[in-house]
């Protein structure tokens, strides 16, 4: 594969049903897993303890059996809808941010999600063991991935490489879940109503959920091994931006330096990152972000899966789902917090104390 794709993407059709690519043994395999269908609509298969999209399962498998994680490797880790777009934008700028121009930001010409690819959805897919010596334009390696932190590749977790995870908290990750893929729903399938899509994302069914059993396990590993693992939480970024920056960027090895932080680099990464800024650039207003896995239809065959990248940008707020959650919703959510995270020390702050909540993107 070549070093990074940031051409503009193209459809690539298939004309046979994914079941027909898998080989038998894996065929097999699969039928051994719970299977369920979430309410984006896609299947779900129940493997190591999470709900995974069977588009991708192959995948991941061969990610966990193959890819050979570098120690010098970054690992953006997030659930569907929980910040990952602004994650992205905000780690490559921070991590990269003497390899170009300041002027030159690629973000003002490439979505985030071009610059900054999924381990299985992009290199996996389609190749059981792909060159990754020298898949990215920038070094170190920065890679993004979905997995719940057990069933990461066994080499992220024995390598000093280092993880960056982000979380929401559940009720905003609902609205923006529901809202996301409600509007990506193929044609021929019915949408999801809220209290359908409500009581699933309840009990867990959703791509790479339960939610709490995927935040809790980062949260007790960061506990763990905080030099490995920073657990960041979107709620925070938005109410404090610069400073988590320079947390960040201590992270990852790249701190900010007296002059920069005098020359106002670290604001003006916020700046470029901001949800309005975003936004308004012409790559994210137009046009397709193609990934590197299909996506089933309602006759059971299979294309790119393509995302408008104006999709990746919807309210960016904290509390947005006091416009959507009844009074019974709400308590039951707020039950479950309490039941799963117990004890954990993790709490979730559910309205922004801030005036100004459009500061992020989603």
């Amino acid at each position: 594969m070549d070093k990074i794709d940031m051409s503009n993407p193209s459809m690539v059709s298939t004309s046979h049903d994914v079941e027909e690519s898998w080989d038998d043994e894996f065929q097999q395999l699969v039928q051994t897993f719970p299977k369920d269908k979430s309410f984006t609509g896609m299947n779900l298969y129940f493997f190591q303890g999470f709900w995974c999209p069977s588009i991708v399962l192959k995948a991941v498998i061969s990610c966990q059996k193959h890819f050979q994680a570098f120690d010098s490797d970054i690992i953006i880790a997030t659930l569907p809808k929980c910040g990952t777009t602004w994650l992205k934008a905000l780690t490559f700028s921070t991590l990269y941010r003497n390899q170009f121009a300041r002027e030159n930001n690629p973000l003002l010409t490439y979505n985030p999600h071009s610059l900054v690819r999924f381990i299985d959805y992009d290199f996996y897919f389609n190749d059981t063991c792909p060159d990754l010596e020298n898949c990215t334009l920038y070094q170190p390696r920065l890679f993004s991935i979905h997995l719940p932190y057990a069933s990461l590749p066994t080499s992220i977790k024995n390598s000093n490489c280092k993880i960056v995870y982000l979380c929401r908290n559940p009720m905003d990750t609902l609205i923006s879940f529901w809202s996301f893929f409600s509007r990506l729903r193929g044609e021929g399938f019915e949408p999801v109503s809220l209290d359908g899509a409500f009581e699933m994302f309840c009990q867990g069914i959703n791509e790479f959920g339960p939610f709490f059993d995927h935040v809790s396990g980062y949260w007790r590993a960061s506990q763990e091994k905080s030099s490995k693992i920073l657990f960041l939480q979107y709620e925070d970024l938005k109410e404090d931006i610069t400073s988590h920056l320079k947390k960040l960027a201590m992270f990852l090895g790249v701190p900010f330096t007296e002059e920069e932080e005098k020359q106002g680099v670290v604001e003006e990464i916020a700046k470029i990152c901001s949800f309005e800024n975003m936004k308004d650039l012409e790559v994210n207003k137009k046009g397709v972000q193609t990934f590197g896995y299909p996506q089933e239809t309602f006759l059971g065959k299979i294309k790119t899966y393509e995302i408008p990248r104006e999709a990746f940008f919807r309210k960016a707020k904290v509390g947005d789902w006091s416009n959507y959650l009844t009074p019974s919703m709400v308590v039951r959510l707020e039950k479950l917090i309490q039941e799963k995270l117990e004890n954990s020390g993790l709490t979730f702050k559910l309205f922004s104390k801030t005036s100004n909540d459009i500061t992020s993107t989603e």
